[in-house]
């Protein structure tokens, strides 16, 4: 499927139990896709709905109404409506995520943190953790931190492992909230070329890069998400 990724009238408001049961609309008939080899960044100012997009469609979040499609094993799988064990199968095989904050077991080594997506689908022990090192000596990690766990690294250090998770599987599509924001300069152009290396995989790319210099280097097209936002309705 060259559009592994297609999202359709899809709303999404959340229920304030604390103020009465208020619904408050968070985005109103969302529609795109996101071609294999192409890199879309959600465009618009902070709390537009751009990180609930991405959660929607990792399945964190209900949706209200829509649907969220995803090529999955050679069929198609709406995430919108999908059983907890469907959309676990999907994020295993198909869809990646890259956070702003990495979530690890605690006590568990950086190296062994990274190499676990592909030991989870298959991969040899030994061979998962040789593409965990290469991904961590490319983003500059020094290797005396490779057997310590991340909770006591810094913030930009604990970014490019969870930089280095995301990006060590063939996901066909991947899903990125913020992944150079806590990096350094050096760090923010290697991560700008494995985006570059993700789309000549034809992997399908969807982010949020407030950087603007970053966002240049690696959007194929920007998706104004003001355009999805209840605000704007009220305003007409």
């Amino acid at each position: 499927m060259a559009t592994p990724l297609v999202v359709s009238e899809v709303f999404k408001s959340f229920t304030m139990h604390l103020r009465d049961g208020i619904k408050l609309p968070v985005v109103n008939d969302v529609n795109f896709s996101v071609a294999s080899g192409e890199c879309v960044v959600l465009g618009g100012p902070s709390g537009i709905g751009k990180s609930s997009i991405l959660k929607m469609l990792y399945g964190n979040y209900a949706v209200d109404a829509g649907q969220i499609l995803v090529d999955h094993k050679d069929r198609i799988v709406d995430i919108a409506h999908a059983d907890p064990r469907t959309i676990l199968d999907v994020r295993r095989h198909t869809l990646g995520y890259v956070s702003q904050f990495l979530r690890t077991v605690p006590r568990v080594a950086a190296l062994d943190v990274v190499a676990e997506p592909l030991v989870a689908r298959g991969t040899d022990s030994t061979e998962a953790k040789d593409k965990a090192a290469e991904l961590l000596a490319k983003l500059n990690l020094p290797r005396e931190l490779w057997g310590l766990p991340p909770a006591t690294f810094s913030g930009g250090e604990q970014q490019r492992i969870n930089i280095a998770r995301g990006f060590i599987t063939s996901h066909r599509i991947l899903l990125l909230d913020e992944p150079t924001a806590s990096l350094d300069a050096v760090n923010r152009r290697v991560v700008v070329e494995m985006i570059a290396e993700k789309k000549r995989e034809g992997v399908a790319l969807l982010g949020i890069f407030h950087d603007e210099e970053v966002r240049e280097a690696v959007a194929d097209r920007i998706l104004d998400v003001m355009q999805f936002s209840p605000r704007k309705a009220k305003a007409a």
